[in-house]
């Protein structure tokens, strides 16, 4: 028998149990579905995540001053530690580890008015590379720069909340602002931003001016000493570096303000990046579950092809008998009952591939028809990997129920096939 008959013979066998070949099919894309649904959503989840966390910052470790818990070098527990507008280059110096530390001092409630509305909004000062670290995009103009630093310069960076409430659709770079009484040229408007975690605000609405422009102008209030910030902002070189430069960070501080470098409580760090591989260890694991989940649904639907096969090589012994009667090899009935087998499973695969990647793309678009971005979910991202590890499976669940049914039907007596009574 040629393969072109082999397939015209199969399909029109097919063609004849509709039904049973329909339930089968369903079985294995539903499976398919599962692994590519389950997976596709764990995906999405840990993309979206990981772009939220970008929003607030790119590996970032936010170190604050407190309280010594542990007596060091003569000195009580409990003193209060501030650190100071000079301690960045002092750590930065003893912190090889780290690509960038840098200072912040901000004002929150400061008034802030233009000439068309006024408003009162957080009034923050760092150096220029605050703005990679904290992911403030720019929409319009520019953030400032080092010989904005240098000179102390009244220029300022604002968030668009900022611009739509000072100045609407009116343009704003280039505009004259007045931060209390001192008059800041606007540079530049970031762009828009969703940010699903702060310290001390959303970023959209600040406004954000050089770290010698705000010690100059806006500097602590007492009992604070003129020349303390709130806080330092460090960034490993690498991930493999992360350790190390919390490490070093402490342990510079701790050299600067006498206190022990074991001593958390004095310098709190807010390791965002300590933070995202813990969501990541979860968000993996809930991946690695549904995919798990998925595969047992395949291999369940592989299974009940193996037992409809076995009832259809049950169900049709006289046709196998009458087969072999005429001169079937017992090699050409199992080639076509493997035929039948393949067809099933891999046209049910794609099938339920074409139907998960559809409902991929159709959820997609409901979700980011408007194009809005949701904070913790990307959509359903079927990956490369799903696809590829569904395909496996499939061709295994082919093999393993395609062989043993085939094998029950090769191995049939002619005389006892042509003796046998359905039902009997």
């Amino acid at each position: 028998m040629s393969l072109r008959e082999l397939l015209a013979d199969t399909l029109r066998t097919l063609w004849t149990h509709k039904l049973r070949t329909a339930l089968t099919m369903f079985g294995i894309a539903w499976g398919i579905v599962s692994i590519t649904l389950m997976v596709a959503a764990g995906e999405g989840l840990r993309v979206g995540q990981r772009r939220a966390a970008e929003t607030f910052g790119k590996d970032i470790m936010i170190v604050f001053a407190g309280r010594t818990s542990l007596q060091a070098g003569g000195t009580r527990a409990g003193r209060r530690i501030r650190w100071r507008d000079t301690d960045h280059l002092a750590v930065a110096g003893q912190a090889p580890s780290c690509q960038y530390v840098l200072p912040e001092l901000g004002q929150g409630s400061t008034p802030v008015r233009s000439p068309y509305n006024s408003g009162t909004f957080l009034v923050t000062g760092s150096l220029p590379p605050f703005a990679e670290i904290r992911s403030l995009t720019v929409g319009e103009g520019r953030f400032y720069n080092w010989e904005d630093q240098a000179q102390v310069r009244r220029v300022a960076f604002i968030g668009s909340e900022v611009k739509k409430q000072l100045f609407a659709k009116r343009d704003a770079v280039g505009e004259t602002i007045r931060i209390r009484s001192f008059p800041y040229s606007i540079i530049g408007v970031m762009k828009e931003k969703d940010q699903d975690s702060s310290y001390d605000g959303q970023d959209i609405s600040k406004v954000f001016i050089p770290f010698s422009s705000v010690l100059r102008d806006f500097p602590n209030k007492p009992p604070s000493p003129p020349n303390a910030i709130d806080r330092l902002i460090a960034v490993p070189k690498s991930l493999e570096y992360h350790e190390a430069c919390k490490w070093e960070l402490r342990r510079a501080l701790a050299r600067i303000h006498k206190f022990d470098p074991r001593d958390e409580e004095a310098a709190s760090i807010w390791d965002t990046i300590e933070n995202a591989k813990a969501f990541r260890m979860m968000t993996d694991g809930m991946k690695y579950f549904m995919g798990a989940v998925g595969v047992v649904t395949l291999f369940l639907g592989g299974i009940g092809v193996m037992n409809i096969m076995l009832v259809a090589v049950r169900e049709r012994t006289r046709e196998i008998g009458v087969r072999k009667a005429v001169g079937a090899s017992a090699r050409a009935i199992l080639r076509q009952f493997f035929a039948e087998t393949l067809i099933v499973v891999f046209a049910s695969g794609g099938v339920g591939l074409g139907i998960a990647y559809g409902l991929c793309a159709l959820v997609n678009g409901l979700l980011f028809s408007d194009q809005t971005s949701t904070s913790f979910f990307a959509g359903l991202l079927p990956t490369l990997e799903s696809g590829l590890l569904a395909f496996v499976l499939l061709g295994t669940v082919a093999v393993l129920s395609a062989l043993y049914p085939a094998s029950r039907a090769a191995a049939v007596e002619p005389i006892e096939a042509l003796r046998y009574e359905a039902g009997g």
